[in-house]
């Protein structure tokens, strides 16, 4: 176990994931105001069993034992030998979770990047905190270590009152709902992981033809759906049409706490004009699991960046709820190849292979 002492407050550093560990790492974010599953033990346990993902784990210990800190990240590479040499980057979704109140919180975050830059910063080509929340008092602790905050917005949809949400929907998005539904679609939870497989194939072929950016391998979702069986952190909403899945949403969550719309897709073109919209239903199917399971927010997990066009925007604002930019902060850990990847991706998306 790594441990590296502070004398002016006494903490440590542990990277280790032991069986202590996971059960003060599981407590700490469920108690915790910002606490998400994707800070969480499950996750970790997700990104472990990922191909072409490595989960990385900072803890800050005091000296009572008692964890102030956590910070989970994913080195995540392409499938190719050559693509995983230039694609080679460190995600860090809603961290970090710092004690509320703590008087050390930026002496614990320091000692936490640092340790985590010192472990990732040779294989990562850059490294990237995607801010779920307002991160901006640890703007100074950030520049230190070489980051930029860039904008990025995200959409936020209050879930505490159920008929608030269906009111400030779009009227369309509410018609498309209740058509979809009278229509036969139905909402499924898999129960087998062909279903699952159904989805993610529709999903492939989406990023393939039209979002054009990475996805996880098949092992993220197959650990997903055999994970939330056994730790219940999230749920799979499935649209299912004449014994035929054509949409659905993967939602993680931790009880009472934020949902993620972390992957969702739909065969919406195709079935439109039998008044079904796969992708609109299961969005709401997993807005509505929100609300009946005590969780205040529905999080998009991004809608672009700010002033410039994005069709997922708009497709997602007609879900109503509130815009918020935290941004991102990005450290560039190797630049040569950093440029190279960028010059690439630019290339091959202008030829419509990415």
């Amino acid at each position: 176990m790594e441990e590296k002492s502070n004398k002016k407050s006494s903490y440590r550093i542990v990277t280790e994931v032991s069986e202590k560990i996971v059960s003060d790492w599981n407590r700490f974010v469920q108690a915790h105001p910002e606490g998400s599953v994707l800070q969480s033990w499950y996750a970790w346990q997700l990104f472990f069993r990922t191909k072409n993902f490595n989960p990385f784990f900072v803890a800050c210990i005091d000296e009572t034992d008692r964890m102030v800190g956590v910070l989970l990240a994913v080195l995540i590479r392409e499938k190719s030998y050559i693509k995983s040499l230039f694609s080679a980057r460190l995600v860090i979704y809603g961290g970090p979770l710092i004690e509320s109140g703590n008087v050390y919180d930026k002496e614990i975050f320091r000692m936490m990047l640092a340790s985590m830059i010192d472990k990732t910063s040779r294989t990562a080509i850059f490294t990237q905190f995607r801010a779920l929340h307002d991160l901006s008092c640890y703007t100074e602790i950030f520049k230190e270590n070489g980051f930029q905050w860039v904008p990025r917005i995200n959409l936020l949809i209050n879930t505490q009152n159920k008929e608030k949400i269906f009111s400030e929907m779009s009227s369309s998005r509410k018609r498309q709902i209740r058509k979809s539904l009278n229509n036969g679609a139905k909402v499924i939870q898999p129960n087998n992981i062909g279903q699952v497989r159904q989805f993610f194939d529709i999903l492939q072929k989406l990023y393939r033809q039209k979002v054009r950016k990475p996805l996880p391998d098949w092992t993220f979702f197959e650990a997903f759906y055999f994970l939330i069986q056994k730790y219940n952190f999230g749920k799979y909403f499935l649209i299912e049409y004449k014994e035929k899945i054509i949409g659905g949403i993967m939602a993680p969550s931790l009880p009472a706490k934020t949902v993620f719309e972390w992957y969702v897709c739909g065969l919406d073109p195709e079935y439109k004009k039998e008044g079904i919209y796969p992708s609109v239903l299961a969005t709401w199917a997993a807005i509505e699991y929100a609300h009946e399971q005590g969780s205040s927010v529905f999080d998009f997990m991004g809608v672009g960046k700010p002033n410039e066009p994005y069709g997922v925007r708009d497709f997602k604002l007609r879900f109503g709820g509130s815009i918020v930019n935290y941004g991102r902060f990005i450290r560039i850990n190797n630049k040569l190849k950093y440029s190279i990847a960028e010059f690439g991706y630019n290339f091959l998306s202008w030829l419509k292979k990415v």
